[in-house]
């Protein structure tokens, strides 16, 4: 699952450099050894120019397949919007600053969604990708051993998922790029188990977690959580769609790249 909020450059396909003048994406503190598959992208895009060269942007093809790789697990199928071109160059500094932190208060969050033109539906919505994918134990450690300097665990952390995650992340350094499930209910469906194990108090990330301490997104959550699965999907993919049109690159802008990891 791509970020929640892209770094400011765009839906560019910036992500995808391996350098440039301002740094790698891929580099950046939020990306580094958490983002993966780039041989993937690289495998489709060389297949892509065989056939059609000079024609489909990498920012095309990584905005189908996140599209694709939600389908196949399970979850909902959107129309992208296709036409995008690619940027010719990263922003690793925009990464660092911009994509929002498991560890960030809800507030900051919101605010660099809507800094993209997003919304708070956006922020619950989006956050639900959350339903796959793994984390590194550094992410989410704090919150078993010393929740903001208390030196004590998150007191709102379920006790029993608390002892499974002790468990799995020990209180030692080498435990710190182990990975967990984000979703331990159904970690390779796409549904809204998600937002069920909010309501549980078991949400894996403070970030997470946080959606239940508002108002208005805990009501969110809750009506995802209880309502037919239809519902989320269908918000799940519009705001997919807005998404993937932050900051895009079209006409005369940017190129396309024959290699998505170099311009040409």
């Amino acid at each position: 699952m791509p970020p929640l909020v892209d770094d400011g450059s765009g839906c560019d396909g910036s992500v995808l450099l391996d350098d440039s003048k301002d740094g790698s994406e891929k580099n950046a503190f939020p990306n580094r050894n958490s983002l993966r598959g780039f041989e993937v992208i690289d495998n489709i895009k060389a297949d892509v120019e065989r056939f059609c060269p000079s024609t489909v942007s990498c920012a095309d093809i990584l905005t189908l397949a996140a599209s694709e790789a939600v389908l196949q697990v399970g979850g909902p199928y959107w129309r992208v919007p296709l036409g995008r071109r690619d940027g010719t160059t990263a922003n690793e500094m925009g990464a660092n600053t911009q994509l929002p932190s498991p560890m960030e208060p809800l507030q900051n969050i919101t605010a660099k969604f809507i800094s993209k033109g997003l919304d708070l539906k956006d922020v619950v919505v989006l956050s639900g990708g959350h339903t796959i994918g793994f984390a590194q134990c550094f992410t989410f450690k704090r919150r078993l051993f010393d929740f903001k300097g208390s030196g004590k665990p998150d007191p709102s952390l379920d006790p029993s998922s608390l002892s499974n995650l002790q468990s799995k992340c020990p209180n030692r350094d080498a435990s710190n790029s182990n990975l967990v499930p984000l979703d331990s209910t159904s970690t390779d469906r796409f549904d809204n188990s998600y937002y069920t194990n909010l309501k549980s108090n078991t949400g894996l990330l403070e970030s997470d977690q946080a959606l239940m301490g508002d108002p208005q997104t805990a009501a969110m959550a809750n009506f995802y959580s209880t309502m037919n699965q239809n519902y989320f999907y269908n918000d799940f993919s519009a705001s997919m769609v807005k998404l993937g049109n932050v900051g895009v690159l079209t006409g005369q802008n940017g190129q396309i790249r024959k290699k998505c990891g170099s311009v040409n």
